[in-house]
């Protein structure tokens, strides 16, 4: 830090970078478990290659020689015939091809869109449609991992699956992601995490089976080490055991898995350290439906094939990257059935204490029943905290991807924008170092039922994080400690005239 520099809040930097989400990530992180001066890490300015020079990692060993299947076909046609929101697949597959149906259903891919430059398309948001988190399912003394860009499934070579172990692992994979995000690809890897859990809890649900999480305990790396992978490439993992009730987990490793990274990627080395603080403890929980009880029938009565091939992130035409939309009133509804969405609690009390400490805030505009301006969700409920019908113009002033001829940017043509946060030392409090990832986890899932909510009602939903983050604290009136983790924006889309091209079976 310079002599002369005057901090503006907890966690902020000099120059351009301050109010830089990447750049700032770690700051947080350091002020969360008790730093009063944090100040950036030492690789900071290390150089990395723009996101369009990354190349994707090739597969790990175990999956390259192991042995692929082809994945049962049919789950769309089994969905169209399940009415959103109540309709569940009875009858049909079952054994083990119900259960590769239901992880069709959560993971299994929509659609190319040959207007953008990211594909392919699934029923679940992604950065850059990278999708780092791997699913492994269990399938006798053998472990295999689910290709959905394939439909296929591959049994791992070499990868043996021991007595005790879950029936369903999942991991995100650092690597996956450009260099250039440094740090941040911990917690984009985070929050894939979270929403990929409640892609899962539906997916399950829609075919009537249950299944049990467990989170990372200190054991868990063990498992990355059997199943193949470079533990120091990947996140702890998440598990869940199927069915009969028997604790969720894995059976510990003899001896710790090794964390190596590659020495030149000290970014990397970090975050790792910091994923690994992750020891939960106490039962495994039931991941419940992952929708809500008094889910709004939208009108037209879609199906859940329809429900997740609407969901989209505001396509643009012409191969430009952003988001485009239009402006217009929409019915109070949109925004009631959004907070049903968002307030389906995440499994377990350790997700449940994280979820208590999320402030969401959402930015309403042209919603039938509800004020232009700043509100805050108390009890349920979307409460007037600031009239200020400019604040979506506003917010788009704040934005890190303005509207340019070559992006676009709907911010100020956005009904709802909503504002998940936290206060990093909180969450300390409650959790203790591991409440940094289940903070995350938990604004990933919520993040997924908006997106949700958002198709519903005909809508495009958009994640985004890229904020200069303490003009826009001011704007939502939230407090200089309180860390935005995750903004979703929610719109009219605007049509492109692109191509979908159907890739659902």
């Amino acid at each position: 830090m310079t002599a002369t520099f005057r901090r503006r809040a907890p966690v902020d930097l000099p120059g351009p970078d301050g109010d830089n989400t990447i750049a700032r990530e770690p700051l947080w992180h350091a002020y969360g478990t008790g730093d009063d001066d944090p100040r950036p890490p030492s690789w900071a300015g290390d150089p990395t290659p723009p996101p369009e020079a990354h190349v994707p990692p090739p597969p790990p060993a175990s999956v390259r020689d192991g042995k692929a299947a082809a994945l049962p076909v049919g789950t769309v046609d089994l969905l169209e015939r399940a009415p959103y929101p109540y309709g569940r697949i009875t009858g049909g597959p079952a054994g083990a091809d119900r259960l590769w149906h239901a992880l069709v259903a959560s993971f299994g891919v929509h659609r190319r869109e040959p207007d953008n430059p990211f594909n392919d398309h699934r029923g679940y948001a992604s950065p850059r449609c990278l999708f780092p988190v791997s699913v492994f399912a269990g399938a006798g003394d053998r472990w295999r991992l689910l290709d959905p860009g394939r439909h296929t499934t591959v049994e791992l070579a070499g990868a043996g699956r021991p007595d005790g172990a879950a029936d369903l692992v999942l991991a995100g994979r650092y690597t996956a992601i450009p260099r250039s995000y440094q740090w941040f690809r911990g917690s984009l890897v985070n929050l894939e995490l979270g929403i990929a859990l409640r892609a899962l809890a539906l997916g399950l649900d829609l075919f009537g089976l249950e299944g049990r999480l467990a989170l990372p305990d200190t054991g868990a790396g063990g498992l990355l080490a059997s199943l193949g992978l470079a533990p120091g490439e990947w996140s702890l993992p998440l598990t869940v055991r199927m069915g009969d009730g028997r604790p969720a987990g894995t059976a510990p490793s003899a001896e710790p898995a090794g964390d190596a990274v590659d020495p030149e990627d000290v970014a990397l080395a970090d975050l790792v350290r910091v994923n690994r603080a992750q020891a939960f403890t106490g039962p495994a929980a039931p991941l419940g439906p992952g929708a809500p009880d008094g889910a709004l029938v939208p009108p037209g009565a879609p199906s859940w094939a329809e429900l997740l091939w609407r969901r989209n992130s505001g396509r643009m035409p012409r191969g430009m990257h952003g988001m485009t939309g239009r402006r217009r009133r929409v019915p109070a509804e949109a925004l009631t059935d959004a907070l049903r969405w968002l307030l389906v609690p995440p499994p377990g009390d350790p997700l449940a204490a994280a979820f208590a400490g999320v402030t969401t805030t959402v930015v309403v505009q042209d919603v039938d029943g509800y004020a232009d301006g700043v509100h805050r969700v108390r009890d349920g409920e979307a409460v007037l905290v600031s009239a200020d019908p400019g604040a979506p113009a506003k917010l788009e002033a704040e934005y890190g991807y303005p509207l340019t001829p070559g992006n676009g940017c709907a911010l100020r043509h956005a009904s709802m924008i909503w504002y998940l946060s936290v206060r990093p030392r909180d969450l300390t409090a409650r959790l203790g170092p591991a409440g940094w990832t289940a903070s995350q986890y938990v604004t990933g899932w919520a993040a997924h039922g908006l997106c949700l909510a958002a198709a519903s009602a005909g809508l495009f939903a958009r994640p985004v994080r890229a904020y200069r983050e303490i003009p826009t604290q001011r704007i939502l009136g939230l407090d200089p400690d309180d860390m935005i983790v995750l903004s979703v924006v929610v719109g009219s889309p605007r049509p492109s005239g692109a191509t979908l091209l159907d890739l659902r079976l």
